[in-house]
């Protein structure tokens, strides 16, 4: 293509002057070009075809639990059976305890955890055995952690408890968090590490004040989705929980030492029961559920993008 010159003071001229545009046009049905149309389709395709799972999921929970959705639901207690009406209450309040418990125990650990990794020199053999059971326990089988925490909470204490489903939620919780939190920590620049060392703070002022501070976002991202996770939950409660139909808090005292109700549990319960009313709780148990899974999702992704344009 000649080079297009312009004479000194005219306005300048298009790129594509004296370009044949229908040349352009017909380079549409080259190979290569429609190739790259076809692949771009065949991927559009496929991701939307991925989406269809999600979405009727998300449809089928509100069409069929949306029709019971209703304030009374969280007022009150399970029914009996061919007892009409009741509510899945002391299912809420039990699953944000035992998840409230998981968090409190796993997420120092994990941040400590991290905190060692991400410090540690190279070639550290600890570092490395840490990272690796990390890794290994974010794909190990949750009813396994139920099984732990049944024989080392359960067997102990001689009853199923909120306790030990909260221990056993927070095994689960543990390598999200302390992995998560272990790249954030990394992710922080040097140079702000160095200008705290060169200010003469300590490696524990550093840490605490400078490190700490600038992941906090990516930490609580990681946070949120061990959440997530977390309150989704059913093999692990089965063995630590188990079930009740009554308040965790009855006359104004915390019932820490019985079986508790979750939503997940309620679900698996109320979900092959031959019966109307519970079959309709559970859809409505379900829905509830993954609605709080997608709050604690969209938070963890709000975190997320907050960390990365800060």
């Amino acid at each position: 293509m000649d080079q297009v010159t312009t004479a000194p003071g005219s306005p300048p001229q298009s790129p594509f002057a004296g370009v044949d545009l229908g040349e352009l046009e017909r380079s549409l049905r080259r190979p290569r070009t429609l190739m790259g149309f076809l692949l771009d389709t065949l991927v559009a395709g496929m991701t939307l075809f991925a989406l269809v799972p999600l979405f009727s999921v998300v449809v089928m929970l509100a069409w069929r639990g949306g029709k019971r959705l209703q304030l009374s639901l969280f007022t009150q207690l399970p029914p009996a059976p061919l007892e009409a009406g009741g509510g899945f209450g002391n299912a809420v309040v039990g699953t944000l305890f035992m998840v409230g418990v998981a968090t409190a125990l796993s997420v120092p650990i994990a941040i400590l955890s991290a905190i060692h990794l991400a410090q540690a020199r190279e070639g550290s053999k600890l570092a490395s055995a840490v990272r690796f059971a990390g890794k290994v326990l974010t794909g190990f089988p949750s009813i396994l952690a139920g099984v732990f925490a049944y024989g080392a909470v359960v067997l102990v204490t001689g009853t199923f408890s909120p306790l030990a489903g909260g221990v056993a939620l927070a095994i689960l919780m543990l390598p999200t968090v302390m992995l998560t939190a272990e790249e954030a920590i990394r992710a922080v620049p040097a140079k702000m590490k160095e200008a705290a060392i060169g200010m003469g703070a300590t490696p524990t002022q550093t840490t605490w004040m400078v490190l700490l501070p600038t992941a906090l976002p990516g930490i609580l991202t990681g946070v949120m989705l061990a959440v997530a996770r977390a309150a989704g939950e059913t093999a692990p409660l089965i063995f630590t929980a188990l079930f009740s139909n009554y308040w965790l808090v009855s006359h104004g005292r915390l019932n820490l030492m019985q079986p508790t109700a979750s939503l997940a549990v309620l679900i698996y319960n109320f979900a092959g029961m031959p019966f109307d009313n519970q079959v309709e709780l559970a859809w409505a148990a379900a829905l509830v559920l993954v609605l709080l899974v997608l709050v604690a999702n969209l938070v963890g992704q709000s975190l997320s993008r907050r960390r990365i344009t800060s």
